[in-house]
């Protein structure tokens, strides 16, 4: 069971006995305690269970939600039993009470490592078809700059995109494409990369300069599922009357390189994907596909300033 975040003692803003905090306008003051049983209420849309989470007994709970509700100016559930949801109210103060969420939680972290000498860890998520070959010296030279940090890259699963880090499940992305507009986000350009052939060391095609895409169906051919671009490269071979039989498909982007380095097979990948031991690339006559890899953070003062520094210093990188 998901406990509740307990939030330091100190942060609370609750009224003393007998006050109430009022803001400027006569309002009363919003209290960090109701940030975390409407989070708990969010994910478990249940009054009972989320009382449980949140260490409160239901009623309180109740009463909570409703001053909440009271404060902000409208609901923030529909009450239906095991059919509640949110209201669309409901789902914008979920998203923005999860960044205050994050925020607290880099406060305690900056202060307890303030305090104990302690490294911040910044999680980065890559998405599956990035290779790290162009990203292993970028982050290495990051460490040197940064020597207050620590990095852990996590591998972006296929359901998870943008909203993760919104979510502060990850402090930035890295993407093979930029993701729908957001003013919530900030989106860095890092460089641009060509879909090439790839091929064993000494395979026939590795002798070519520029391969023809009429070549590539005399040898096996392995799909690589994840890739971003998979249509558009059928339509360019469909353009040609060229039809490519894969015998092998798979998502795992460590099998085809293996495979493909290995002789077995052929594939079409990001040129700076490539990083299987006697994997080449050629470029393929005619196809002039290419994608524009990009950083992706929170936009604004709750992003922890080492990880803005980490984006600017990779915006600001000479990828070779």
């Amino acid at each position: 069971m998901r406990r509740a975040y307990k939030y330091p003692k100190q942060a609370r803003s609750l009224p003393a006995s007998g006050t109430e905090h009022r803001g400027s306008d006569g309002r009363k003051a919003m209290e960090l305690d109701q940030v975390s049983y409407f989070i708990n209420l969010a994910e478990t849309l249940n009054f009972t269970s989320a009382a449980r989470l949140s260490g409160i007994s239901q009623p309180s709970l109740t009463r909570a939600i409703r001053r909440l509700e009271e404060e902000l100016g409208g609901p923030l559930i529909y009450r239906d039993g095991k059919n509640s949801r949110l209201t669309a109210l409901g789902q914008e103060i979920e998203m923005e009470f999860r960044r205050v969420q994050v925020a607290l939680r880099n406060v305690r972290q900056h202060s307890d490592n303030w305090a104990l000498g302690r490294h911040r860890v910044l999680d980065i998520a890559v998405a599956p078809t990035v290779g790290p070959n162009a990203f292993t010296t970028f982050f290495l030279g990051a460490l040197d700059q940064i020597p207050s940090v620590r990095i852990k890259i996590h591998a972006l699963q296929s359901n998870e995109d943008t909203a993760e880090i919104l979510s502060g499940k990850y402090h930035a992305c890295i993407l093979p494409r930029e993701p729908r507009p957001d003013p919530k986000l900030d989106v860095r350009s890092l460089f641009r990369e060509r879909l090439v052939l790839g091929c064993a060391a000494e395979h026939p095609l590795a002798s070519a300069e520029v391969v023809r895409a009429e070549d590539l169906v005399e040898f096996p051919y392995i799909d690589r599922l994840s890739c971003e671009f998979r249509d558009q490269i059928q339509e360019h071979f469909a353009r040609r009357e060229v039809v490519m039989w894969p015998r092998l498909r798979t998502e795992r982007e460590d099998w085809v390189q293996r495979v493909v380095a290995d002789g077995h097979a052929i594939c079409i990948l990001p040129e700076r994907s490539a990083a299987a031991p006697g994997l080449v690339t050629r470029p393929i006559e005619g196809l002039s596909l290419e994608r524009e890899l990009v950083i992706v953070t929170i936009l604004g003062s709750t992003t922890p300033v080492e990880i803005r520094k980490i984006a600017q210093l990779a915006s600001r990188y000479e990828w070779e």
